[in-house]
C-alpha cells in the first residue's frame, strides 16, 4: 500500500529488543525483520525502524543479524534523548542504514524523572553535531518535521523547525 501511495519508506517502531540473541523472541524478531526487509525490496517500499526505544548499538546488532537485510533506520534524536540514549553513539552504530531523520528534540526532566520532547533547537539533541556526523556517512535522506501529536501550534512549530535546520545546516 505504501508503494502504491508513492512512499518508498515506511517508518515504524519495532518494539523492545530482547537482550540475548539466544532468546527465541530475539530470533523471531530477527527473522521478521529479514522477511519484512525482503518484502520491502520486492515491492519497493522499505521499513525504516525508528530509533528511540533502544540504544542504537542494540538496534544495529539486531538488524545486522541478517547480512542481506533491507531494513533501514529512521533516526529520531528526540526519542533517543528522552530515553537517555546517546545520539552520536546511535549514528556511529547505525550509520549507513539511516535513511530518514525525524527532526525531534528532547530533554530529560530530572524533577519529573522522565524525558520530554521539546521544539527543535530547545532541547539537548545537538543538531549541528548530528548533521555533521551524518555527513561522515554521506547521508542524503530526508529530514522529517512535524509534531508527533498534532496541535494548534503544529504549523508554526514546523516552520520554526525548518528555519532552525536551514540555519544550522548552512542552507538558510
Amino acid at each position: 500500500m505504501a508503494y502504491k501511495l508513492g512512499a518508498s519508506i515506511v517508518i515504524n517502531q519495532i518494539g523492545n529488543i530482547p537482550d540475548s540473541p539466544d532468546d527465541p523472541r530475539y530470533q523471531n524478531l530477527t527473522a521478521v525483520m529479514a522477511d519484512i526487509g525482503r518484502f520491502g525490496a520486492h515491492v519497493g517500499a522499505f521499513l525504516a525502524a525508528e530509533t528511540g526505544t533502544e540504544e542504537g548499538e542494540k538496534l544495529a546488532k539486531l538488524l545486522d543479524g541478517d547480512k542481506a537485510s533491507y531494513v533501514a533506520v529512521a533516526l529520531n534524536p528526540g526519542k533517543l534523548v528522552v530515553n537517555r540514549f546517546n545520539v552520536q553513539d546511535a549514528i556511529r552504530a547505525l550509520g549507513t542504514r539511516i535513511r530518514t531523520v525525524i527532526a525531534v528534540d528532547g530533554v530529560v526532566d530530572l524533577a519529573a524523572g522522565r524525558g520530554i520532547t521539546v521544539p527543535v533547537g530547545q532541547g539537548t539533541a545537538d543538531f549541528p553535531a548530528i548533521l555533521a556526523a551524518l555527513e561522515d556517512f554521506q547521508y542524503s535522506g530526508d529530514l522529517v518535521v512535524g509534531d508527533e501529536i498534532p496541535s494548534a501550534n503544529s504549523l508554526s512549530n514546523a516552520v520554526a523547525t525548518v528555519e532552525y535546520l536551514r540555519e544550522v545546516s548552512g542552507l538558510g
